[in-house]
């Protein structure tokens, strides 16, 4: 069996370190992706941060869209001292003190997130737009920093085959995305939603009920 030399395990080991550290640059760049397709409705989950808000309203009065879609399920703290027992509540509130119409937003609730949050309330939407007979053509969905790719994908598969969707990744504030790596709210978003990715990617299936039309 042939073993490298020492200059060998060099050179391996300065390989190995320069490949990791590429893929440390260039993970959060592939998560937080942007590829918008404007007009159209707006979709955003419910649990997005009271700071990318404003933001969103600047984005749908930016490009002229139809709607503009907040979807999510019950509020998990503080429900008991809020007049609001759901997210898309919450958020649209939030949303009409940052300038937005109440008649521009439809707010969709999702009843069962046990399975997977991003991708129930894609259900939970297509469900609305089937029972209302208003499927949008282009679909712009506005999410935050590394969940961008995934939230992305899970909408696709929700959706099904020809749906167009967009996405526009909003910058987070609890970290600094140019070093994630140096903090642990960094770290945790950007490999649990790696990990979170890899696993929408290749293992998750849809449920029977779900691929139907």
């Amino acid at each position: 069996m042939l073993w490298p030399t020492w200059r060998g395990w060099l050179l391996l080991t300065c390989l190995a370190s320069l490949a990791l550290w590429i893929g440390i640059r260039m993970i959060y760049p592939f998560l937080a992706v942007n590829s918008p397709r404007p007009g159209g409705v707006l979709v955003i989950q419910g649990w997005i941060p009271d700071y990318c808000l404003e933001e969103v309203t600047a984005e749908f009065h930016r490009n002229h869209y139809e709607k503009m879609y907040v979807v999510g399920g019950r509020l998990d703290k503080g429900a008991l001292l809020l007049p609001y027992k759901y997210f898309p509540e919450l958020t649209a509130a939030v949303l009409r003190k940052a300038g937005m119409r109440a008649d521009d937003m439809v707010l969709v609730q999702v009843e069962d997130e046990r399975q997977e949050r991003t991708y129930a309330a894609a259900i939970a939407l297509k469900h609305w737009w089937r029972d209302h007979q208003s499927y949008p053509a282009r679909i712009n969905l506005m999410s935050v920093g590394p969940h961008a790719r995934r939230s992305r994908l899970l909408f696709e598969k929700a959706l099904g085959d020809g749906a167009s969707v967009g996405v526009l990744a909003l910058a987070p504030r609890d970290f600094d995305p140019e070093h994630w790596w140096r903090s642990s709210a960094g770290f945790r978003s950007v490999v649990g939603e790696a990990i979170g990715y890899g696993y929408s990617r290749v293992l998750f299936r849809r449920p029977k009920e779900d691929v139907a039309p």
